[in-house]
């Protein structure tokens, strides 16, 4: 059975046909264990053209150059050594699952003084640490930022975010996470979306598939896979059979509403129980016209100058009131909407007095 999602931009209503294909495992969950680890730097970017840290107000940038500079052997103490082309930065990373000594990963460079541009700059070499404090990479490398700046004596432009780049494979990976995957005798799988229904049809696929009870629901958002009982070698052989079962997930009847673009969508499993909506607009208009008043000829008086306000108060008619009839559909219920000539904006705050009403049964996200 097709199955269509609503998309509603402005009061265009968009159907988007689903596939019918179910979804690999590997896309509804997160294996335990197989994950990725962030990692953070503090370091220096130099080379750049004028665009650095002014040392006056980033003291720190002075204090870690001095330390990498007499680390290097040059003393520079007591000098007064205030360079424009060097700029404090932190690196993230993020350290992918099974990650092996020598590879490279990419990382991104951030100013954190008041540097104008990291543009053309060179990042001296940095460790990256984990959330234990050990080292488990090295960064170096050319940072590529993704934009432009200009400034003259009058103005100045920026295009982009010039204070924030990225290094392609800028790190090589020192230390591996620890972590015996092949000594697994259990495995959970953590459903991205937890659902009852979808967690039933992933324990059944997998069952299904060797043929006798290998996995359980734990919960809704989990599924406990035993690898012993699968009979495969090893965990890695496991998953890479149960990965690529294709399993029709259970979706929750949900509207999505992004204020900023005046964007619905709203899912097919959607519902409105019966209910009557009124939209109307308020035009409030106040106008001021002063009367000046003039003395008489030869008189002794002085202008005067009255206000006077005019204020008005009108409704717009023609909306009317609109029903929806209990248990309607998603197309019933836009064509519904629709009739009352509302803009997108007023659609999303009828939507939300639905909701507050308690007639919309579906989740209410709001971005």
């Amino acid at each position: 059975m097709m199955k269509f999602i609503y998309i509603l931009i402005g009061l265009i209503l968009l159907p988007l046909e689903l596939l019918a294909e179910p979804i690999r495992i590997k896309d509804l969950v997160e294996f335990d264990g197989v994950r990725g680890n962030d990692l953070i730097g503090y370091g220096l970017v130099v080379g750049l053209n004028g665009t650095g840290d002014g040392l006056r107000n980033s003291p720190f940038t002075e204090e870690i150059m001095s330390n990498m500079l007499e680390r290097l052997g040059v003393n520079i103490t007591g000098e007064q050594f205030r360079p424009k082309n060097v700029a404090a930065v932190f690196v993230t990373a993020e350290l992918p699952p099974f990650a092996r000594a020598g590879s490279r990963i990419d990382v991104t460079v951030s100013a954190i003084g008041d540097a104008k541009s990291l543009l053309g700059g060179t990042l001296v070499m940095t460790p990256l640490n984990a959330a234990d404090g050990q080292i488990y990479a090295v960064a170096q490398g050319t940072v590529i930022a993704g934009g432009a700046s200009a400034s003259g004596d009058g103005s100045s432009v920026v295009e982009g975010v010039p204070t924030s780049g990225s290094i392609p494979s800028g790190a090589r990976i020192e230390r591996e996470i620890d972590f015996d995957f092949s000594g697994l005798k259990q495995l959970r799988m953590a459903l991205r979306n937890p659902d009852f229904t979808t967690a039933a049809r992933i324990e059944t696929a997998i069952n299904t598939d060797f043929m006798k009870p290998v996995a359980m629901m734990l919960d809704s958002g989990t599924v406990m896979l035993d690898i012993a009982s699968t009979g495969m070698r090893s965990p890695a052989h496991a998953l890479s059979r149960i990965e690529n079962i294709l399993v029709e997930p259970q979706r929750k009847a949900r509207v999505v509403v992004d204020q900023r673009s005046g964007t619905i969508v709203l899912g097919e499993d959607v519902r409105i129980s019966r209910v009557a909506v009124s939209q109307g607009n308020l035009t409030l208009r106040i106008e001021e016209e002063p009367l000046v008043v003039q003395p008489n000829p030869f008189s002794k008086g002085e202008t005067v100058i009255i206000p006077r306000t005019t204020a008005t108060l009108n409704e717009e008619p023609g909306t009317g009131l609109a029903e929806i009839n209990g248990g309607a559909s998603l197309s019933e219920v836009i064509a519904g909407l629709n009739a009352l000539g509302v803009t997108p904006r007023d659609m999303i705050d009828i939507l939300k007095s639905i909701k507050a009403a308690g007639a919309l049964h579906a989740e209410f996200v709001v971005r």
